[in-house]
């Protein structure tokens, strides 16, 4: 990969990976064998945990496949190999963000039933501090949502359960964090989080979802909508065209 061709977005939209893209053929598997498939994922999940949040997404997706690869799923190792190469003085760099208040704010959004093989969705977030990122997560979500709103109300809880840890925590080091605020671009899971009453929709939906009804009653913290455009953990649920993708780098402060 030293001579490889530099790509600009971290995870290329063209791909549509699923157990389907696995080996079906013994060459195919021998084939594979002798590929570092799962040496390679490993390091890029470091990376993604320490200091590259915009790899998140695509190793999430990658990192699936690691008991059967295919070779569709080496290309899209590849392609975020090829991303990497490309930008190799990227990362978290605090003082960058756009956001300078003390508050906690997070981002939260999720991506319908994008996971091929089991319908689930996607969860992402973001959590900035004084404008710094201080915490992400790209994820599969652990139960088939029957609904959009329904995906995006399973991710806000998520969210919102990071969100105090992280304001208990850094109360913990001594730092003010002021109001801490999730942001959402979906008004139905918004509505669902500030709406005690259960009913006919969302009797099906875990019980360990609706804990959030209760931190908000409790104003432990807010949730607030934001338009889709400025959704920053947009990066985190799908493979995003060049100029968002890189809107987001800029809004968490990665360079």
């Amino acid at each position: 990969m030293e001579n490889c061709k530099p790509v600009k977005t971290s995870f290329a939209t063209h791909f549509k990976l699923s157990s389907r893209n696995c080996p079906k053929t013994v060459e195919e598997s021998e084939e594979m064998e002798r590929i570092p498939y799962a040496q390679i994922v490993g390091s890029l999940m470091f990376l993604m945990v320490c200091t590259r949040p915009d790899i998140s997404f695509g190793v999430s997706v990658v990192s699936r496949f690691l008991s059967n690869p295919g070779k569709e799923h080496w290309q899209a190792v590849k392609w975020i190999l090829r991303y990497l190469a490309g930008s190799k003085d990227k990362g978290v760099v605090f003082g960058m963000g756009q956001h300078s208040s003390g508050k906690l704010v997070g981002y939260v959004d999720s991506d319908f039933a994008k996971d091929l093989d089991k319908y689930r969705s996607i969860t992402g977030y973001v959590f900035l501090l004084y404008g710094n990122v201080v915490s992400w997560k790209a994820t599969l979500q652990g139960v088939v949502a029957l609904s959009s709103t329904e995906a995006e109300y399973m991710a806000l809880t998520e969210a919102v359960k990071e969100a105090i840890w992280l304001s208990g925590f850094i109360t913990e080091l001594g730092i003010e964090v002021g109001d801490t605020c999730v942001y959402c671009d979906n008004q139905g899971a918004i509505a669902l989080s500030k709406n005690g009453v259960f009913h006919e929709r969302t009797k099906h939906i875990n019980v360990r979802y609706h804990f959030i009804r209760e931190v908000i009653s409790s104003r432990l913290l807010t949730v607030e909508y934001v338009n889709t455009s400025k959704n920053w953990a947009d990066m985190f649920t799908k493979a995003l065209p060049s100029s968002k993708f890189e809107s987001c780098l800029k809004a968490v402060g990665i360079d």
